[in-house]
């Protein structure tokens, strides 16, 4: 785990959390875990505290996600648990969401119906449903002709179906349909 939190997107980040959840989920990864926390070992002190046979292939899992470090001792492989990497995961888990810049007020009122990039709730008043087809629209470049399975890839994954915000991009003369072809008009 070479990147630092900063660089990492929401996404890389949640992953990250998710692998290491999915590593804490191992009984026997957990006990390794316990005494690297008390002390460095080695392999061969961890299998005979333990009494367990497959001690190198999870501290390899564990070191892949920087949880366990090796080290050597005077010759002798030892591993220890990296505090850094603890306190690093801990502040990716915990960290509050970094507060956006000030938004204009049509970004606040966008923002009650956009969440990271996607349409999550679809306004009632006329005013505000134009303020995010508007939006919505900025997906389609202008005079480029697209057929309908095309909109209806860049329209998917919204809290709406496609065909109703197809319909309403429509409807409000955001696109233009003619023969199955959609048109964003150039003097929007």
């Amino acid at each position: 785990m070479a990147q630092e939190n900063q660089t990492m997107t929401l996404a890389e980040q949640q992953a990250t959390l998710v692998n290491v959840c999915k590593l804490l989920l191992d009984e026997d990864r957990l006990k390794i875990l316990g005494l690297l926390a008390q002390q460095a070992c080695s392999t061969e002190t961890l299998v005979t505290q333990l009494d367990m046979a497959r001690v190198k292939l999870h501290l390899h899992k564990l070191a892949e996600v920087g949880l366990v470090n090796q080290r050597n001792d005077q010759g002798v492989e030892a591993y220890q648990l990296d505090r850094q990497q603890i306190l690093r995961l801990k502040k990716m888990l915990f960290a509050r969401a970094e507060t956006p810049e000030a938004q204009s007020p049509v970004e606040k009122e966008l923002a009650k119906f956009v969440k990271q990039g996607q349409l999550v709730l679809l306004p009632t008043h006329p005013a505000k449903l134009l303020l995010v087809l508007q939006w919505l629209v900025e997906k389609f470049l202008p005079d480029v002709a697209y057929p309908e399975r095309e909109v209806n890839e860049l329209l998917k994954g919204h809290a709406e179906d496609h065909a109703t915000l197809r319909r309403l991009l429509v409807d409000h003369g955001l696109l233009v349909r003619q023969a199955g072809i959609y048109q964003r008009p150039v003097s929007r």
